[in-house]
Parts: C-alpha cells; sequence; structure tokens
C-alpha cells in the first residue's frame, strides 16, 4: 500500500513566487471543509452538486493530499449513478433538483479515475470504481449525433429517460474527448477493450476539429473558445492559432480571463482552465503569468471568489467555490510537474488520440478508402 498522502516520492506542488505548497494545501482543505457528510462537492455551502465539478473537486482533494476526503467523493458518484449511466444534473443537500442527464458530466469521472491512479496505484480502487465509469462512457458514446459531436444532455420525467436534446456544445464535447481518452486507459488497465469508445473518439475529435460550425453557437463564453485545447482535440499549430484568435476578447491583462465576452467579469475557474490549456501546448510564460494574476481572488484560508467585476472593483459572486479552488490546485500541479497527475490536462499519459475512422459526417474517412481494396 502507498503512503497516505500520495505516492511515494512526490509532494505538494507549488508555483515559485505565485503559491506555496502550504497555500496549496490550505485550498485543498478548503474544499474539503465544504464537502457534505455524504461525500458530495457542492458549488458552495447550500448550493448544488454536479457530478463534473464534483469529480474536479475530488482530483483537487487528492493534489493536496486529503485522500479519504477524495475517496468519500468517488463513493458519492458510485452510488448517485442512475442504472443508465448517467447522474442527475443537480444536487442540493442530497435531493436531485434537476433529474437531466448531462452528457459531459457524465462521462468526467473517467478523468477523475485515471488521475486517481496516476497518484495512488491503487487497482483495487480503479476495479471498485471501473463498472461505474464503464456505464457513464457507454451512455454518453449512446448521445453521439451523427456529424460527430455529442447531444448535450437528455431529459427525465417521474424517473424515466425521456427527450434527448439533439444539440452539441464545443466545450462539453470536448471535455467528452478527454473522457474518452481516460476511458480508454483505464479499460486497458484492467484488461477490457472498449473499442466502440474509440470509434467514437475519433469521430468526435474530427467534429470538434472539422465541424464547429454544426455545434450549438456559444462563442461569447470563453469555455468555447479554449476547450477543445483543453480537452486534446486540438494540438500543435492548429491550438496556437486557436488561442490567438480569441485571445484579446477574453483576456484582461493583470486580472484574469472573460466567463462571458461581453460582461466585464473575470474568473478564477475559466482563468485556470485556460491556464491549464496553455501549459498543455507549451505556451508556459502565458500560463505562469495568468496563474500569477488571477491570484487577487485568493481569499481567507485558501479560498477562492469566483469572480471579480473590474469596473466596480467588487468580487462577485458573493461566494467562494470549490469548483474555482480545484481549478486552481489542479493548474498549480500542471504548472509545478507536482504530482504524478500533472499531466491530466498535457495527456500523455492517456490513451493515443483516436483514428479519424468510420466517420459518418460524410468526409473522407481512411476506412473507407480501404473498403475498397480487395
Amino acid at each position: 500500500m502507498l503512503p497516505d498522502r500520495m505516492q511515494a516520492g512526490q509532494g505538494l506542488p507549488h508555483v515559485d513566487g505565485v503559491l506555496t505548497s502550504a497555500q496549496v494545501r490550505e485550498t485543498a482543505a478548503s474544499i474539503a471543509a465544504m464537502q457534505e457528510p455524504s461525500g458530495a462537492i457542492p458549488w458552495t455551502i447550500g448550493e448544488h452538486t454536479d457530478v463534473w465539478n464534483h469529480v474536479e473537486g475530488a482530483m483537487a482533494l487528492l493534489v493536496g493530499g486529503r485522500v479519504e476526503a477524495a475517496e468519500r467523493a468517488y463513493e458519492w458518484a458510485r452510488a448517485t449513478q442512475r442504472e443508465d449511466g448517467s447522474w442527475p444534473m443537480k444536487f442540493v443537500a442530497g435531493a436531485v433538483e434537476d433529474a437531466s442527464g448531462e452528457s459531459n458530466m457524465s462521462a468526467y469521472l473517467a478523468v477523475g479515475v485515471w488521475h486517481h491512479w496516476l497518484l495512488r496505484r491503487d487497482l483495487a480502487f480503479v476495479q471498485r470504481m471501473w463498472p461505474t465509469v464503464r456505464r457513464g462512457l457507454d451512455w454518453v458514446v449512446s448521445l453521439q449525433l451523427p456529424f460527430g459531436g455529442i447531444a448535450w444532455s437528455q431529459e427525465y420525467a417521474d424517473g424515466r429517460p425521456g427527450r434527448v436534446n439533439a444539440e452539441a456544445l464545443v466545450a462539453g464535447s470536448s471535455s467528452i474527448y478527454q473522457s474518452l481518452r481516460a476511458g480508454v486507459a483505464l479499460a486497458d488497465l484492467v484488461d477490457e477493450p472498449q473499442p466502440e469508445w474509440e470509434l467514437a473518439g475519433g469521430r468526435l475529435g474530427h467534429a470538434v476539429r472539422e465541424h464547429r460550425d454544426l455545434f450549438l453557437d456559444k462563442s461569447q463564453f470563453s469555455m468555447d473558445w479554449y476547450y477543445p485545447v483543453l480537452g486534446g482535440a486540438v494540438r500543435g499549430e492548429r491550438a496556437h492559432e486557436l488561442i490567438a484568435s480569441e485571445w484579446d476578447t477574453f483576456v484582461v491583462p493583470g486580472l484574469g480571463i472573460r466567463c462571458v465576452s461581453t460582461n466585464p467579469w473575470v474568473t478564477g475557474a475559466e482563468t485556470c482552465e485556460l491556464v491549464m490549456a496553455l501549459d498543455a501546448i507549451g505556451a508556459r510564460d502565458r500560463a505562469l503569468r495568468l496563474f500569477a494574476e488571477m491570484q487577487h481572488l485568493r481569499a481567507e484560508e485558501g479560498r477562492y471568489w469566483t469572480g471579480y467585476v473590474y469596473p466596480d472593483q467588487v468580487n462577485w459572486p458573493v461566494e467562494h467555490t470549490t469548483y474555482t479552488a480545484a481549478a486552481v490546485v489542479l493548474a498549480a500541479d500542471a504548472l509545478a510537474q507536482g504530482t504524478a497527475g500533472a499531466d491530466i490536462m498535457r495527456g500523455t499519459s492517456l490513451a493515443p488520440d483516436f483514428a479519424e475512422i468510420a466517420l459518418e459526417c460524410g468526409c473522407p474517412s481512411p476506412d473507407a478508402d480501404l473498403a475498397g481494396v480487395s
């Protein structure tokens, strides 16, 4: 069994001149302080829990050395999954507030479980979580649209699945791409190959790269801009071009990035996600600068304000959120290379990028060329 805090030889990350290991530990503790007795990690005390942000919180707890709290969070996810593999979109104090299932949320457990493996090398934990990961990704893949994107949600009524909202989101589908790569890595680890996930991943990556016009237009949101890079579907020169294309739209020098292009409001979580996207493509200087600039959101006891309305010079909303704190911890780990999970957004430990085969969008596909060869 590995040491309780994390793998032997690892310590808490620190970013020189920006964030110390003690401060990272304090921020992880602030997440644990808001965790509910059930293991759920709500956005903030009294607010709702969704499984995506919950898993991100669990990842940050693990980086911060809070192993028991992280594993209680994963047990909560295991206990609340529905039979079809989805989770309700919102829980409040243990009760379902919105029963709809969102594909991006239900996929992300795979990333968290792979991250846990990287840090803990606990095969028993992976085997315990694997059926939950498998059901979640099977459900998500079932929502793939003909052009390759993933339908963003399915409604529920009277405890039964209903209408699928057959439109795809760039940010959500980009995150699912990362989740599928984590899922395939887990499948290889437990020796249960999932070729259908690989086919779905190839079609999904192709859609994100080549068919942006077929997704819902959410271009006013910064997540639509950087998530194809963060999720790993866009890399290389195309990634640098994509980041450059909207840099001046969203980045507010000295403060962070806007959540929405039309509002004078910078947010910590989005800024830290962009930090990790920049780190993933080797733009380290920009990543470090942004990470340092967003620290004005740090509050007492390691907590973080959600955002800052800069014309009014006020933090808004008046809340400290677990997902902002979690993004800070994960960004610090990525920049510091502090743990074995530090590359989770860089993706070097995930399954390889998926081949673009079995396309249904009308684009040329290598398998179609081979089909005519006798």
